[in-house]
């Protein structure tokens, strides 16, 4: 309220202000303003009737090149004694040309010595020559196309306007110079079209070959007219060679006019139309009086409710402004809460899982444990672990920034060997129906992944149901992905996997929300919210994306959408490994880890089973370890994250100074391997366990030993 008290305040002293100076003001701006509108006006008037005196001469001409081609295709295999044996007949045809296209005043067909052998105007044509009109020798020495010539006089007994040719060569077959075919052009046809379109005061045409030789003029000239290459107007063609708007005292009269020019295309022809500059000013002139009668009153008006209408646009922003404020800090605010909400979920379902690993630890150290017993709580931490690597996981894939480990599968395959898990998931009463492609449907991605995210929304479809109903799984290919805020890419196209259900579906105002990590329907602390996060995590990271439509009480559908690959990508898989622990046999490894529990418990771990172990905390050692005596060791284990020279940064210096040790990685998260892979290095994901470990130690070392083999 103060705000817009003080703008009204200030609103009057301007009014009060502007009482003297305003008409003083107002007629300046007026002056101004109007003489702008009035030039711009002009311009599109001259920009118009240009673009008609141009179609006009394009077409004239095109229309006369065209005659000028079918009358060549009459004549080209005959020799000049057949046409003059043919002369009443030729003359007759080419009259009759004439006679249809008023901008002719003739058409001739000449013989290589510059004779006519057939005109329009008489029959039989006079023995004259024409060897010294341009339109006749430009044509001697080489094919040039279509010519157009310069303004002519008539050559006795002939009479009449004067005109410009306009011609084409006769070749013989071989490519001989024969003769000229060519049509008598009036520019007086042009000057009465330009007379007729410019009937407003100071109108101005003219049309002109490319050297400067005006062909017609309006208002019509007494005398030929060339223009300078070097003046005004032949240096602004010169600058801008199609089209162009000048101002230039014209060189025929001296006026000063406002022209626009434009070449025609595929001629050295160009069309100008203008209005002398004193005829623009008059305008002016014409609309300033109006003004100093009518208009200051209404300026005035019209300025005063513009000044108003500013300084209420000024209080609008500001309010704008100041909800954009308080929208920002509600977003903050419900950005805490929901980071509340997830931290809440994900430290309920980790402190579940630590109450059973703690729980089992201390039934561990019980005396007189059976052995039954003594299994069933190792298996417990097992399976505790293995379900907070999963969490994990999800979080990571929700935040696209775990490393992924692609393979080459086809989804129908895939689908159908997961058919009988998802029945024993789902339930028994809900029917399941499965619709897959007759081809493959390849793609390249986490194979593990890709079943965790068909898991997810199988789950969720199941819950929307409430565990009966129907789930309909389809896989098909698509050649784009439909109605996504952000174009994504596929050279290939994309093969969708669609879930729907017969569920209550999900409301119009939560469809923005469903893949939110934090967001659940769930009562609090009975989950996280990381299924369908995890789908979409999983999308992106694999450069698809997933999408819903549902209405309530009909249902929804998720498609999962991944870049489809060709089918000669297809990769053989290997049978997993499940064997238990490779024995090291005196196997030498270099572990570089810098938390000193976990390398004393992998150096513990691989010692038992056989192997030889050299344990350094950091990269630096490590690398200094190598290049000292590098054939100490079979293989190097490293962390990824590490402080200074990380693991991978490890790996790299090992390669590029071609010390032939292999490198086996291992990380439970890293910035740089979640964006760029592991560069083609072993990795084992954290939590590994020995068995896992040893055989991915066992299997690198082994390539080296083939490798040095071959070598030697």
């Amino acid at each position: 309220m103060q705000r817009a008290q003080r703008n009204s305040l200030r609103l009057l002293q301007w009014m009060m202000a502007a009482s003297l100076a305003l008409p003083i003001a107002l007629f300046a701006i007026a002056a101004t303003i109007s003489y702008t509108s009035t030039k711009d006006i002009a311009d599109r008037e001259i920009a118009r009737t240009l673009d008609v005196a141009h179609e006009h001469a394009l077409k004239v001409f095109e229309t006369i090149d065209r005659s000028l081609a079918e009358l060549n295709e009459v004549v080209r295999s005959l020799s000049d004694d057949t046409i003059r044996a043919r002369e009443p007949a030729l003359h007759r045809r080419l009259k009759r040309l004439t006679d249809s296209l008023p901008q002719l005043k003739s058409a001739w067909i000449f013989g290589a010595d510059g004779k006519a052998l057939v005109n329009s105007l008489a029959s039989p044509p006079p023995a004259l020559s024409f060897t010294d009109r341009d339109y006749f020798y430009a044509h001697i020495d080489q094919s040039i196309g279509t010519f157009i010539g310069m303004p002519l006089t008539p050559r006795p007994p002939y009479q009449g306007a004067r005109f410009f040719g306009m011609s084409r060569r006769r070749d013989s077959d071989d490519g001989n110079f024969i003769g000229v075919l060519q049509a008598s052009v009036l520019p007086e046809y042009f000057e009465s079209f330009y007379a007729r379109i410019g009937s407003d005061p100071g109108s101005f045409f003219a049309m002109g070959r490319a050297d400067g030789t005006v062909l017609a003029h309006f208002p019509r000239l007494d005398h030929d007219l060339r223009l300078d290459p070097g003046g005004p107007v032949g240096q602004q063609i010169a600058a801008q060679p199609e089209r162009g708007l000048m101002t230039v005292a014209w060189p025929s009269d001296g006026i000063e006019r406002r022209i626009g020019y434009r070449r025609i295309a595929e001629y050295p022809i160009y069309v100008s139309a203008g209005l002398e500059t004193s005829a623009i000013r008059a305008r002016w002139f014409a609309t300033m009086g109006q003004h100093l009668v009518f208009g200051i009153p209404a300026t005035a008006l019209l300025f005063l409710l513009l000044a108003f209408a500013f300084r209420r646009t000024q209080h609008l922003q500001a309010e704008a402004a100041a909800r954009r404020e308080a929208e920002d800090a509600l977003k903050h605010s419900q950005r805490l809460e929901a980071l509340g909400q997830l931290t809440g979920g994900v430290a309920h379902d980790f402190n579940n899982l630590l109450t059973v690993i703690r729980a089992s630890v201390d039934l561990l150290n019980r005396p007189h444990l059976t052995e039954e017993r003594r299994q069933r709580y190792i298996m417990a931490i097992a399976d505790a672990v293995a379900r907070a690597a999963k969490l994990t996981s999800q979080l990571l894939a929700f935040a696209r920034r775990q490393t992924l480990k692609p393979e080459v599968f086809d989804v129908g395959q895939r689908m159908q060997s997961l058919h009988d898990m998802l029945a024993t998931l789902l339930g028994p009463a809900i029917e399941i129906v499965t619709r897959l492609p007759a081809e493959p449907c390849l793609v390249n991605a986490d194979a593990g992944q890709f079943e965790t995210a068909l898991i997810n929304m199988a789950t969720n479809a199941r819950d929307a149901m409430q565990g009966k109903g129907r789930i309909i799984f389809e896989v098909e290919a698509a050649t784009a992905i439909p109605d996504t805020p952000a174009p994504v890419s596929g050279n290939h196209g994309f093969v969708r996997v669609t879930v729907s259900d017969t569920g209550i579906g999900i409301p119009a105002a939560r469809l923005g929300r469903i893949f939110e990590p934090f967001f659940t329907t769930k009562q609090v602390g009975h989950g996280t919210g990381l299924g369908l996060s995890q789908v979409f995590g999983f999308a992106r990271q694999s450069g698809g994306e997933v999408t819903v439509t549902s209405e309530v009480g009909q249902g929804s559908t998720f498609s999962l959408y991944l870049p489809r690959v060709p089918p000669d990508l297809r990769s053989q898989r290997l049978a997993p490994n499940t064997a238990p622990a490779v024995a090291g046999s005196g196997m030498s490894v270099l572990v570089v880890e810098d938390n000193i529990e976990l390398a004393n418990f992998a150096a513990d771990g691989l010692t038992e089973i056989g192997y030889s172990i050299t344990l350094v905390d950091n990269a630096t050692d490590a690398l200094a370890e190598l290049i000292v005596d590098a054939n100490r060791f079979d293989v190097v284990f490293s962390d990824v994250v590490m402080p200074g020279m990380t693991g991978l940064d490890l790996a790299q210096a090992v390669r590029d100074r071609g010390i032939g040790v292999p490198v086996v990685l291992t990380t439970g998260y890293s910035q740089a391997l979640s964006q760029d892979g592991a560069a083609g290095f072993d990795l084992v994901q954290k939590p590994y366990s020995i068995e896992e470990l040893s055989r991915v130690l066992h299997r690198a070392a082994r390539l080296r030993r083939v490798r040095d083999g071959a070598a030697e």
